[in-house]
């Protein structure tokens, strides 16, 4: 703290704004970024009373600079976010899968940072708008930081990173008119008959979610879990949430956001501070690499879950979210989530739209964060980082030394470990733009739709036909109705009816 003494003007001023001559002895001086004591914020620096103001007064450049620069560039997906402190606790020991930090020891305990968020909608968005939400949880362990960046889904709409901007751009405002339009997403989706299981999720009430805690995620994506001796198995993370998993319809949602637009941060801000901590378990299903053409789809097909009848889940731990961030900016706005943070022990699988996000993510963050973006407190890992990475904009730690290379015969030069080297996989085939097989595009979709409640099958279809039905391109409405007719007869029939689509057209379509 300065230690200042006011002069009698100061303090005149000081009590003209309501503050007291005791109460300024308690409080800090204002200073300017460089550390100097500001004498007056009230007032810009003229040239006399009626003069220009001076462009000397750096107070004042500093200040409107430094605000003009407030805003960095929104996330192009997920960027309206809420985030949360918490703990994840291994409830088994899995050093017979993987040498993953978290996992080597029952009851052993990870600091964890979680951010929710929107996929589609823009920042200042309602929460009661149907949007898949994104669920990334990243775990600061002792062999750095490891995330996982799923959805409340547990599939996803496309199957290939190729398609990713594509389906965005359909699915943003309308570049010319800034409005969203189902004229244009379903007129992509038609072209996209794997979509039909994500789209019957996304129009289910789960769309909208009644309450943060009260939603399940996923890590949607196969990872491979590595053990000591070498040995691997395809892994996926499922977050199964204590509180339920729920959703609401539209009028639901209309009736919430016509009292808070807020109501999913608000809930889980209220929870927080109150005490009640929600919890989710996490549940993995893992599968032997000879197993992976054992099935009628693909399981590396991100528009595909991986059944529990078939494949059985395990609980392996517990999530419990307790604190909420102190600085909305610095934490949950900076968050920095990649799915190609990963650690010792986890390895990805090939997954195509993995791949793509293990660059997309990460660039991502470069563009909009600055380089230096994994030494903000949010994103800094909790052990000690060692490399040679330097300068760029934005803050980077102090460093010293002569050695900003590897390798190096000298004594402070880093080296590198064999042990934790990628394992090696036998490659096999030619290289190739085809499609997966077995792309059984409609069977679980059909499943999902049967799992329904007949009160949320109604929802899923009022919401669902009423978005088709404006659609204006008929071809468009018959074929993404075909997609629905062909997971469940009755599905597509009654989607028809709303939409005002011909079924004999859609069966014809279907035949051709």
């Amino acid at each position: 703290m300065l230690n200042v003494r006011f002069p009698m003007k100061t303090l005149t001023a000081v009590m003209a704004l309501g503050l007291s001559a005791s109460s300024l002895a308690q409080q800090e001086v204002m200073t300017r970024s460089n550390g100097a004591p500001v004498g007056n914020n009230q007032n810009s620096l003229t040239a006399g009373p009626n003069g220009p103001t001076l462009l000397q007064d750096h107070h004042l450049l500093e200040k409107l600079a430094h605000f003009e620069r407030e805003r960095i560039p929104e996330r192009v997906v997920h960027a309206r976010g809420t985030g949360a402190y918490g703990e994840f606790r291994a409830t088994a020991d899995l050093t017979d899968l993987t040498v993953a930090a978290p996992f080597q020891d029952k009851g052993q305990v990870t600091p964890v940072f979680v951010r929710f968020s929107s996929v589609i909608n823009s920042k200042g968005s309602p929460e009661t708008l149907r949007d898949p939400r994104g669920f990334a949880v990243k775990f600061y362990t002792e062999q750095g930081n490891w995330d996982i960046v799923g959805i409340n889904f547990p599939v996803f709409f496309i199957r290939d990173a190729m398609k990713f901007p594509d389906m965005i751009h359909a699915l943003k405002p309308d570049p010319r008119t800034n409005l969203q339009d189902p004229n244009r997403y379903f007129d992509f989706f038609s072209h996209i008959p794997e979509s039909t299981n994500m789209l019957t999720y996304l129009y289910s009430p789960l769309g909208i979610p009644t309450s943060l805690r009260e939603m399940d995620g996923s890590g949607v994506h196969a990872f491979k879990f590595v053990n000591a001796e070498g040995d691997w198995k395809y892994v996926k993370f499922t977050w199964k949430s204590r509180q339920g998993n729920h959703g609401m319809t539209p009028q639901e949602a209309a009736k919430v956001q016509s009292t808070d637009f807020n109501h999913l941060t608000d809930d889980l801000y209220t929870h927080l501070d109150a005490g009640d901590d929600p919890v989710w378990d996490l549940y993995i299903q893992t599968l032997d690499p000879s197993q992976l053409n054992s099935f009628d789809f693909n399981p590396l097909d991100t528009t595909k879950l991986w059944p529990e009848d078939l494949i059985p889940a395990r609980k392996v731990g517990e999530l419990t979210l307790n604190r909420t961030p102190d600085n909305f900016f610095q934490e949950t706005e900076q968050a920095a989530m990649s799915p190609a943070n990963l650690v010792p022990g986890v390895e990805p699988s090939e997954d195509r739209m993995l791949q793509g996000r293990l660059f997309a993510y990460a660039d991502a963050q470069r563009y909009r964060l600055g380089a230096n973006f994994m030494q903000l407190p949010v994103n800094a890992p909790k052990n000690e980082v060692h490399n040679n990475h330097q300068d760029g904009a934005g803050y980077s730690k102090p460093r010293s030394g002569s050695i900003n290379y590897q390798p190096s015969r000298n004594a402070d030069s880093l080296v590198d470990d064999s042990q934790y080297e990628y394992k090696r996989y036998t490659l096999n085939g030619t290289t190739q733009q085809q499609p997966i097989g077995k792309q059984q595009n409609f069977a679980q979709a059909g499943e999902l739709y049967r799992s329904f409640s007949e009160q949320d099958q109604d929802a899923l279809i009022q919401a669902l036909g009423t978005d088709l039905g404006k659609v204006k391109n008929e071809e468009i409405r018959e074929i993404m109705v075909s997609h629905f007719y062909q997971a469940d007869h009755e599905y597509g029939e009654r989607l028809a009816e709303v939409a005002d689509v011909d079924m004999d057209d859609v069966e014809e379509l279907i035949e051709d």
